[in-house]
């Protein structure tokens, strides 16, 4: 798990196949190195990733077809700029959301505007993630955990600050950008538990303790 506060910008120094997969080079960039070990999580735009090696200012990844299909880590070059965060700890303070690091699929970025220091962004989700997004929700963008502002359709708004937009790739986004997309894991788990209860299922609970209980 990870709380899509991102800790550091990484360049992506080489894709090299791998048996019909893709192995990722990252420049870790700034983020702490020392912390690192052999099969820890990390986070590449949003992408949960198990690290294979490591130097003090690398690190690298395998990344399956499926990731390399549904993420936007296929279309990384050599160069690209990339939000790392490392998965959380106990330690680690919750200042953004629960994010899993599982995308679900690819928003498109429609437009972009100053708004005083700030930049607000319209982007299209894929219709069958767009149930999912509710204003003033929370949404993960390339791993970065944000407020939805506005929502219209299948459309969302983010404005962004500065710190944000200096601290991540999102700067860097323009009409037509792909941009991995994870929905808040909440609205998941409440889809399933009203589906159950829809089912006529009752709650684990009360099936534990046979009572005819249910959550209508």
């Amino acid at each position: 798990m990870f709380t899509g506060i991102i800790q550091a910008q990484g360049t992506l120094i080489a894709l090299t196949p791998k048996g019909g997969d893709m192995q990722l080079n990252v420049g870790a960039g700034k983020l702490d190195m020392s912390r690192v070990a052999l099969g820890d999580s990390i986070a590449v735009n949003g992408v949960c990733l198990t690290v294979t090696a490591h130097t003090q200012t690398s690190f690298t990844v395998d990344c399956s077809r499926e990731t390399l299909k549904l993420t936007t880590l296929g279309q990384l070059r050599p160069g690209s700029p990339v939000n790392l965060e490392p998965a959380l700890t106990l330690a680690t303070p919750l200042g953004g959301h629960l994010v899993s690091g599982h995308v679900d699929g690819l928003a498109m970025v429609e437009s972009r505007s100053e708004e005083a220091r700030a930049v607000s962004f319209w982007l299209r989700a894929p219709d069958d993630l767009a149930k999912y997004i509710a204003k003033k929700g929370s949404v993960t963008i390339d791993g970065v955990s944000l407020t939805v502002n506005e929502v219209e359709g299948s459309r969302f708004k983010l404005t962004i600050i500065p710190h944000t937009l200096a601290q991540t790739i999102m700067g860097r986004y323009q009409p037509g950008s792909a941009v991995n997309l994870e929905i808040d894991v909440v609205a998941r788990y409440l889809e399933r538990l009203l589906a159950g209860q829809s089912n006529g299922t009752q709650p684990a609970y009360a099936q534990a303790m046979g009572s005819p209980y249910s959550i209508d």
